[in-house]
């Protein structure tokens, strides 16, 4: 084989990887989410709420880049038999929102504050092969891929203010179209089936990681059959064609040299990503970059593997935006050997409709471990104000004692990232006329 072939079929090999990455990881997320009996914690089976009573802490490592500001309610949902009817509660003037991920980590849909108010639905998520007729009183969303991940979230400021939003968990529901009575709640769903083969250990990021080439590409082929490419992937699927993808050609019917190629693709992938990772991070603002287009991502293939990757889970911009800090304002680093002020005057605190909080991260993207068990700080929280009216955010491994404690958001001792959560963020930071200012080092 030539060098220029070779070349030619690594190229390809590596966009199918690539294109691949969001979907396998969406499966193997949902064999683990949905590896119990019955709900437990943020696992459910399929088509059943699981309902987070407790904001996760250091020891969740189910998805990446977790949220300390919201409880959850999550839901896999398997839509090849038939539709499941989302039931919501009145949220009140609470912040909320339910937004519908197809397996290609898309938001569909996304009912919440922004988009509908108080309260919406009743709801028949359909598949894309459902024919039928809803129920009056419901609406109709049609999924494009039979697996689904709703992502419920609710705002809330911990304490006694949990037991309202369980209250509300509680009015989160599914239940079959078939089961379905006006939305009277009565169904009881049945117990999951375990699947024994299932890591429930590893996180599924680390387990896609570990995949060979056979792995990968025989499990993305398996799941394109139920959920299928957009109408806009047409043209990489016909490129990727070539080298088998799509065509349920078994891996041993391959050519050698394309099966190479694949496992050459699969077990360099993770590489990719942090080089692509790196040049995202490269044209930062004060230190942030903020990652636009998320949520919806078209043809842009490299930025969402990216995203899924860092956050699985994302919502559309208009919902949340996340600015994410890797180095300090000069450009070096963070690190826990040094200490580091955010300073927000008064007039710059984050524009938000709905809430914003600033999140600590380690360089695996799940939350550190720490003596207050604190993982996000936010105007939600006990924040002590300067005379002026600006705010300052100690950023450090140690405390930084006294009253300054309460702006305290802990580091791990080695290196870190954060992320600067907007959730309903105003037009000035859509548009870019605001920005975070920078994280300063302090010693």
């Amino acid at each position: 084989m030539t060098a220029s072939k070779r070349s030619s079929l690594d190229d390809l090999a590596t966009q199918a990887w690539i294109f691949g990455y969001p979907l396998l990881i969406a499966a193997v997320s949902r064999d683990v989410m949905t590896a119990t009996a019955t709900p437990q914690g943020m696992k459910a089976p399929l088509n059943q709420f699981a309902y987070a009573r407790e904001t996760p802490d250091a020891s969740f490592t189910d998805v990446v880049s977790p949220n300390a500001d919201t409880l959850y309610s999550s839901a896999w949902l398997d839509l090849r038999t038939e539709p499941q009817v989302l039931t919501l509660p009145d949220f009140g003037t609470r912040y909320w929102l339910v937004p519908i991920l197809d397996a290609w980590s898309d938001v569909f849909t996304v009912p919440g504050s922004r988009t509908v108010g108080r309260t919406g639905g009743p709801y028949v998520v359909a598949g894309p092969t459902w024919k039928g007729e809803v129920p009056r009183g419901t609406t109709l969303l049609r999924s494009p891929t039979a697996m689904n991940w709703i992502v419920a979230r609710y705002a809330t400021s911990g304490g006694t203010d949990l037991a309202a939003v369980h209250t509300l968990q509680d009015g989160t529901r599914l239940t079959p179209l078939s089961q379905w009575t006006d939305n009277k709640a009565g169904y009881t769903a049945p117990e999951g089936s375990l699947d024994p083969t299932v890591d429930t250990f590893t996180p599924p990021v680390d387990q896609v990681a570990a995949m060979d080439g056979q792995a990968f590409f025989t499990a993305l082929d398996a799941l394109l059959d139920d959920n299928p490419p957009r109408p806009e992937d047409s043209e990489i699927m016909k490129q990727l064609g070539d080298i088998g993808i799509g065509s349920g050609l078994a891996w041993a019917s391959r050519p050698p040299e394309v099966r190479d190629a694949l496992d050459r693709a699969a077990r360099s992938g993770m590489d990719l990503l942090h080089t692509i990772a790196a040049d995202a991070e490269s044209s930062p603002k004060n230190g942030w970059t903020m990652h636009r287009g998320l949520g919806h991502y078209g043809t842009h293939y490299a930025q969402r593997a990216l995203i899924v990757w860092l956050g699985f889970g994302a919502n559309l911009d208009a919902d949340a935006v996340y600015p994410h800090a890797t180095t300090d304002i000069d450009g070096n680093a963070l690190t826990g050997e040094k200490n580091y002020v955010l300073h927000f005057d008064e007039d710059e605190l984050p524009p938000v409709e709905g809430f914003w909080s600033l999140t600590m991260m380690n360089e695996r993207q799940f939350f550190v471990d720490n003596p207050i068990d604190r993982y996000a700080i936010g105007d939600r929280s006990d924040l002590g104000f300067e005379d002026d009216g600006s705010l300052n955010i100690y950023i450090q491994h140690e405390s930084p004692g006294g009253s300054k404690e309460k702006n305290w958001l802990p580091s791990p001792a080695d290196g870190f990232n954060v992320f600067l959560r907007l959730y309903w963020p105003k037009a000035s930071v859509l548009s870019g006329s605001w920005t975070a200012p920078g994280i300063r080092p302090t010693n």
